[in-house]
């Protein structure tokens, strides 16, 4: 070929890939599309009667081999099939999911202490065009069971565990047992835990969703979101369908990322974990705080559910200030190691001021209905030496 076309065109031509052995580490498929051998190929690949890549927007061989591990992880252990698709963040995870089994006049029940983003995206995206969200307390599933019983246009449930940023738990057992009982579709967003501290299809939940951008990469350094569902052939077509034509697909830098941090994430949550459970034990009896949201703590309203669902409690925990708003705002500033960051799950210790920052949105009377006050502060706890985090929140507590 080199001889028989001239140097400008060499110049453009894509190389062979030289390839003989199999990479330690899975590469970085930095191609926007495929090439087919001939057309033959191609129109078997469109037709779907034969694998094959096509247009990096459907799927790509580093991203697949990303959202395959994750649903492994999910069914780790377990004797049951899921599918993942690796999405450009859990924010488009859930828009695909609600995309790609909803219609208008369908309806969503939920909980009022989801992380306020959901929260906005249910009620000012999806609402306005005919699919309507429901707010309830879900730890009851009496209450559950009443609102799906009256309104037969309730077809998703979707919940969070422990949630964000007030770490209330619901009985994922008792949810799937009812979403089952009414032809409910049941989804579960499980960033808080990973998989390695709970796995929802242990209890009958049909998706789960995770920001893959907290915990399992871990790091801080990619944005992605992944949705894990038990039914295989509705993921490969409808919510297939709703990644590829929304164009929430994830890029394979970012899964490539997330790889990489997944392969630390039972160490890293073995030690997020511990040093939560010190922290908060340590800020419980503190007399500047008022309450402490940690689940692993005897004395939190969900602890007996959060022991039955997951392995260990996680890195989240939450706590309220006594001295309310001035209080939670003066502690942001006075804290040395902790940083203050809009986000969570990286190895270091973040805080967030719920309030003014992420819920600052969502609207007050149902943000203080569901335990998310003006001095409430998020921490997601990092892998650092517990005692650098405790004597940190000590000084900041002297201070205010």
């Amino acid at each position: 070929m080199k001889n028989s076309i001239k140097f400008d065109s060499f110049c453009v031509r894509e190389v062979d890939d030289p390839r003989t052995t199999k990479p330690h580490i899975l590469p970085i498929y930095a191609t926007s599309s495929f090439a087919f051998e001939n057309i033959g190929e191609g129109i078997e690949v469109f037709a779907g009667s034969r694998e094959g890549h096509v247009y990096g927007r459907y799927g790509n061989p580093t991203i697949e081999a990303v959202a395959q591990k994750i649903a492994e992880m999910e069914t780790f252990g377990l004797d049951r099939e899921a599918f993942a698709i690796l999405f450009s963040s859990g924010m488009s995870a859930i828009s695909s999911l609600v995309l790609g089994i909803l219609k208008k006049g369908d309806k969503i029940l939920t909980q009022g202490n989801l992380y306020g983003g959901t929260t906005e995206l249910l009620t000012k995206i999806f609402q306005p065009f005919g699919i309507e969200t429901l707010f309830t307390d879900l730890s009851d599933p009496g209450t559950i069971e009443n609102f799906v019983k009256k309104d037969k246009d309730i077809r998703l449930l979707f919940c969070e565990t422990p949630a964000n940023p007030t770490l209330a738990c619901v009985d994922l057992e008792a949810i799937g047992l009812i979403c089952k009982k009414y032809g409910l579709w049941s989804a579960v967003d499980n960033t808080f835990a990973t998989p390695y501290l709970q796995q929802p299809f242990v209890f009958g939940i049909d998706f789960i969703v995770h920001s893959t951008t907290k915990f399992l990469n871990g790091h801080g350094n990619s944005i992605a979101g992944a949705l894990v569902g038990a039914d295989v052939d509705l993921m490969k077509t409808k919510i297939w369908t709703a990644m590829k034509l929304s164009g929430a697909n994830c890029n394979p830098w970012d899964a490539w990322l997330v790889h990489n941090g997944m392969k630390t994430l039972a160490l890293r949550m073995d030690r997020h974990s511990s040093n939560a459970l010190q922290l908060s034990t340590f800020l419980e009896k503190h007399a500047k705080v008022a309450r402490v949201n940690y689940c692993g703590l005897p004395g939190h309203p969900d602890h007996s559910v959060a022991k039955k669902q997951m392995r260990q409690f996680g890195a989240m925990m939450s706590f309220e200030l006594k001295g309310g708003l001035e209080a939670g705002k003066r502690f942001m500033d006075e804290v040395r190691i902790c940083v203050l960051a809009p986000t969570l799950g990286d190895v270091d210790t973040l805080i967030l001021h719920p309030a003014s920052m992420s819920h600052r949105n969502i609207d007050k009377e149902l943000r203080l209905k569901n335990g998310i006050t003006d001095g409430l502060i998020r921490v997601s706890v990092g892998i650092e030496n517990i005692q650098d985090l405790i004597n940190d929140m000590e000084q900041a507590l002297q201070k205010i």
